[in-house]
C-alpha cells in the first residue's frame, strides 16, 4: 500500500508538469487523414443529472456490425487527439467510441485543474466504471456495432483506466494501454480479458518497481498478457506535440515516431487477433 501511494503521488506530481500545455502547443491534438466514408458523431446521455457527450466514429458501408474499440481520453479531457485516435481505429474498420470522463464534454488546458480532475479516478475507481459501462451501454443502440465483441484503449490516464476496466469486466474481449500508469489499487477481478502494455523503455514516469508490481499481478492472477518495452522512448512517446512540450518544460517527454508507428501495429494485430 505504501509503494501503490507513493507511486500515485509521483505520478501526479510529475505529470502534471510534464502534460502542461500552452496556447501555442497543444499536446493533446494530432491531424489524422480520414476516409470520406468515416461518420463521426457526438454521442449524448445522462449519467446522475450531468450530460456526458461521447464521440463516435464508424463506417458509413453497410455490412456485418463491427466489433467496438473504447478509447480512453488522456486528464485533459475528451480533446482532438483521442478523437484522432478514434477516427483511426475507424480506419481500420472497427466501430470507435472515444469516452467523455468529466460531462458536458469538459476539457481542461492545465496540470493544476486535469489532476484535481483525474484523482478522484484513481481514489474511488467504481466510478470510473460507471462511466465507462455508461458509455458502452450506447454502444448496444447503435446497429452497426457489435457488442459481443468490445475491446478499450487507452492514453496516459486512459491507459491506467483501460487496464482498470479489464480487471474489472471479464466480458472484454481486451485491452490495450499507451503509456498508462499501471499499478492503480485495482485487484483483478478475471482473468478473462487479454491485455497488451504498449511502454517506453526510458519512461521515467513508470518506475522499474512499478513494472515489476504489475508483471507480478498479471502472473499471480494468470492473465494472458503482453508486455512491450520500445526502445529509446519516453513518456507521452505517440504524441508528436510532445517534444516541443518537453523542451519548452524541460522534462523527459518525447515524441518516437518508430515507436508509435510500431505501438499502433502491435495494437492493429493484437486487435485482430481477440475478434477473431
Amino acid at each position: 500500500m505504501k509503494f501503490l501511494k507513493l507511486s500515485i503521488i509521483t505520478f501526479f506530481s510529475l505529470f502534471a508538469i510534464s502534460c502542461k500545455e500552452n496556447k501555442s502547443t497543444n499536446p493533446n491534438k494530432t491531424e489524422t487523414a480520414v476516409s470520406k466514408n468515416i461518420k463521426t458523431e457526438d454521442v449524448v446521455y445522462n449519467i446522475r443529472g450531468i450530460n456526458y457527450k461521447s464521440f463516435a466514429a464508424f463506417t458509413t458501408d453497410s455490412g456485418q456490425p463491427k466489433p467496438v474499440v473504447m478509447v480512453m481520453p488522456e486528464w485533459w479531457g475528451l480533446k482532438d487527439y483521442a478523437k484522432s485516435r478514434a477516427k483511426q481505429i475507424a480506419e481500420l474498420g472497427y466501430f470507435a467510441m472515444a469516452v467523455d470522463f468529466y460531462g458536458e464534454g469538459k476539457v481542461v488546458d492545465n496540470p493544476e485543474e486535469a489532476g484535481k480532475l483525474a484523482q478522484p479516478f484513481y481514489q474511488i475507481p467504481i466510478n470510473a466504471k460507471m462511466i465507462f459501462d455508461a458509455a458502452k451501454a450506447r454502444v448496444v443502440t447503435y446497429p452497426n456495432a457489435d457488442h459481443s465483441k468490445i475491446a478499450v484503449i487507452g492514453y496516459c490516464f486512459g491507459g491506467a483506466q483501460a487496464l482498470n476496466m479489464a480487471r474489472q469486466e471479464s466480458d472484454l474481449k481486451g485491452a490495450v494501454s499507451f503509456h498508462g500508469n499501471l499499478m492503480t489499487g485495482v485487484k483483478p477481478k478475471n482473468n478473462k480479458v487479454k491485455i497488451l502494455v504498449c511502454n517506453g523503455a526510458n519512461d521515467t514516469f513508470v518506475s522499474p518497481e512499478e513494472i515489476a508490481a504489475f508483471k507480478k499481478e498479471m502472473d499471480s492472477a494468470k492473465i494472458n498478457y503482453t508486455f512491450i518495452d520500445y526502445p529509446n522512448s519516453l513518456h507521452s512517446f505517440t504524441n508528436p506535440a510532445s517534444t516541443e512540450v518537453g523542451k519548452k518544460f524541460n522534462m523527459k517527454i518525447a515524441y518516437n515516431k518508430e515507436a508509435d508507428e510500431k505501438s499502433w501495429n502491435d495494437m492493429k494485430k493484437f486487435l485482430a487477433d481477440i475478434f477473431k
